[in-house]
């Protein structure tokens, strides 16, 4: 029976020349060496030109922010503590110098995974800048102003405890360094040359890396994990919303609504979804909003569905339910040619859309909610009583319901 092939066939999506293409090659083939198949890998990659390996494998595969990979990777590992599974966790030196703290927490703690480290001594996606793994040879090449020493990453990882850590300077060996580094339990890192035919020179002989190759530094450590606690789950405390209201409608209905930081769109959004809920609808929801937080726009999207939702995107909105300049500014662009528009009377647009004063009779805090209660009144989608009831024990139950029933004003 022929071995299970962890490599797609996608087409490598490299420059012609990048050494990526050959450090990938080498992981998959020793990974099958090994025995591994195509459920027994979880590779995790971040951002970079080494982040393009994803849909080059056929195995499960994470992807992350610039850096973090280590740090995924780390929880993946926890998470399977199964030694017949592999962790593969790939960086570029750009990756690896920013997350640096990540590589060194999990070679403290040894945890059972290996960091393949395509080593091309620059920033391959934003123009060929100097890295922290940079030598002083390829500086001076690029002719960089960064005149401090370059981290020795192997070493590093070796002080901090890894079990296994080795740089690899040709080829041919790839493979049978990288069985070794797999093979072993634990942490264990590679760091890879990787030549970059774009920004670099074109020739590997060229190419001068770290004179030191092939040095393995160990440690016989154990195998670091974390102890299980058994917990009741976050679901035990919950209380299920049941059915006490009907809902005769057929058809899923995506609402946009959008207004600004402190205006209270996410708690509207989040009622609606619960008053559905109570009127038997499956329903989803999605907040969106500035870092800033208080300040600027703010947008949710809730779905309701007689049937399950499978897909919870939303690009053509049915109704849309805009309150203030903030959310009109940041959703407008998202009006289809069908779409039900509510705009408040202060916001100055042209266009055929449904202009009601939810501001002027909610205040600040309420037009949303407001804007809410009017759509499910004239849409009659469920009785406006399953959103009352949402409310009916909260906290500012009174102003909740005064909002609510300013939608009789409008």
């Amino acid at each position: 029976m022929e071995a299970e092939k962890i490599l797609t066939k996608v087409k490598m999506p490299f420059c012609p020349g990048c050494g990526h293409i050959v450090n990938t090659r080498s992981i998959t083939k020793a990974l099958e060496d090994l025995g591994y198949g195509t459920k027994d890998v979880a590779m995790v990659s971040d951002i970079g030109c080494s982040g393009l390996v994803d849909p080059l494998f056929a195995s499960h595969t994470i992807h992350g922010l610039h850096g973090r990979s280590p740090a995924l990777g780390v929880g993946v590992s926890l998470g399977l503590n199964n030694r017949k599974k592999k962790v593969i966790v790939i960086q570029g030196d750009g990756g690896a110098t920013i997350g640096l703290q990540h590589i060194l927490e999990a070679s403290r703690r040894n945890i059972d995974m290996t960091l393949v480290v395509f080593n091309n001594l620059l920033f391959g996606m934003t123009g060929g800048q100097v890295s922290g793994l940079s030598t002083n040879h390829f500086k001076d090449y690029k002719q960089s102003a960064d005149n401090a020493e370059p981290y020795d990453i192997v070493s590093l990882a070796h002080t901090a405890g890894a079990a296994f850590s080795i740089r690899v300077n040709d080829m041919k060996k790839f493979n049978e360094v990288l069985k070794e580094a797999i093979a072993t339990p634990g942490f264990s890192l590679v760091e890879m040359t990787s030549l970059c035919t774009s920004y670099s020179m074109k020739k590997m002989s060229e190419f001068q890396y770290f004179t030191v190759d092939e040095e393995r530094l160990v440690n016989d450590r154990p195998i670091g994990y974390t102890r299980v606690r058994r917990k009741k789950s976050l679901f035990t405390n919950l209380k299920a919303l049941k059915t006490k209201f009907s809902s005769n409608y057929k058809n899923r209905v995506g609402v946009v609504i959008a207004g600004s930081a402190g205006g209270g769109v996410q708690s509207a959004a989040q009622m609606l979804a619960q008053a559905g809920m109570l009127a038997g609808l499956h329903v989803s929801m999605k907040g969106e909003y500035p870092i800033t937080v208080g300040t600027g726009f703010s947008v949710a999207e809730v779905i309701l569905s007689r049937e399950p939702i499978h897909y919870t995107g939303l690009e053509k909105p049915s109704v849309m339910l805009i309150v203030t300049d903030d959310g009109w500014n940041k959703v407008k662009n998202r009006i289809a040619p069908k779409s039900k528009v509510y705009v408040d009377d202060k916001i100055e647009k042209n266009g055929k859309y449904t202009k009601k004063q939810f501001f002027k009779v909610a205040g600040k805090k309420g037009a949303a909610l407001s804007a809410v209660s009017h759509w499910i009144k004239e849409s009659d989608i469920f009785p406006i009583e399953a959103l009352l009831k949402v409310v009916e024990n909260h906290k500012y139950a009174a102003s909740l319901q005064e909002a609510i029933n300013s939608a009789d004003k409008l």
